[in-house]
């Protein structure tokens, strides 16, 4: 299956075959790799270079590196929860500036809410008006429903992004709404005006979706991210 490796850059020609055998399917999910022994004969290199490689591997999330007995190293499904892992790291670690992080979210959600107009079932509207009322219902109870607003809002974001259909657009927003709440405690300091505005705002978003009106859609998303985000960068200098 493998052929031996340029010895000046070998760790990584490595980790190209094994990757590019994985990803064309001659490498199933579930599926070992052959033993250290054999890989090492079949590349050319030392254990220590294989063992290199496979760490990267694993990083990468394309291997599992199993000990004991029934050990070896397991051939992982390729999907997304790796680059959601680390985007919610970035995020969490506030390893990302309120710059790239508005500019993120500017480039994406207004297409994610005109593709989710064009592709949303009657399912996705009902769970999005189930949520907008559970949005409404939570101003209702005053200060003690704040963070539970807070909650529904990241949930109605993440219906628009998954009525989208589109994976990565769901799993990087996924990982951007489960974390983003560290740059709302510390830059957007919520009062009963501005979440009141934000409920407006997720209205007006819906009711594209609802429509299936993708403009409407894109426009409202596009407002509204443009705006909170610069109530946070005020929130930011003050």
């Amino acid at each position: 299956m493998f052929k031996a490796v340029k010895q000046n850059k070998a760790y990584q020609d490595v980790v190209e075959q094994i990757q590019e055998a994985i990803i064309n399917g001659q490498l199933q999910p579930g599926s070992q790799l052959p033993a250290e022994r054999d890989l090492k004969e079949q590349f050319g290199i030392s254990r220590g270079t294989l063992r290199e490689a496979l760490r990267v591997l694993e990083q990468k999330g394309m291997i599992e590196i199993r000990t004991g007995v029934a050990g070896g190293s397991i051939v992982r499904e390729i999907n997304s929860e790796k680059l959601s892992e680390n985007i919610g790291l970035l995020i969490r670690n506030r390893s990302v500036s309120l710059r790239d992080l508005a500019e993120f979210r500017v480039g994406m959600e207004g297409d994610v809410a005109a593709l989710a107009a064009e592709r949303i079932n009657e399912s996705g509207m009902e769970g999005l008006r189930v949520l907008l009322s559970k949005a409404d219902n939570c101003l209702k109870e005053g200060k003690k429903g704040w963070d539970g607003f807070i909650r529904t809002d990241e949930e109605i974001h993440l219906a628009v992004a998954r009525a989208s259909g589109n994976q990565l657009f769901i799993s990087a927003l996924e990982s951007v709404y489960h974390n983003i709440h560290t740059y709302y405690e510390n830059y957007l300091p919520w009062s009963k005006r501005l979440l009141e505005e934000n409920l407006n705002d997720l209205k007006e978003i819906v009711g594209g979706v609802i429509l299936r009106d993708p403009e409407r859609a894109r426009d409202m998303a596009l407002d509204h991210v443009k705006r909170f985000n610069s109530y946070m960068e005020t929130g930011k200098s003050g």
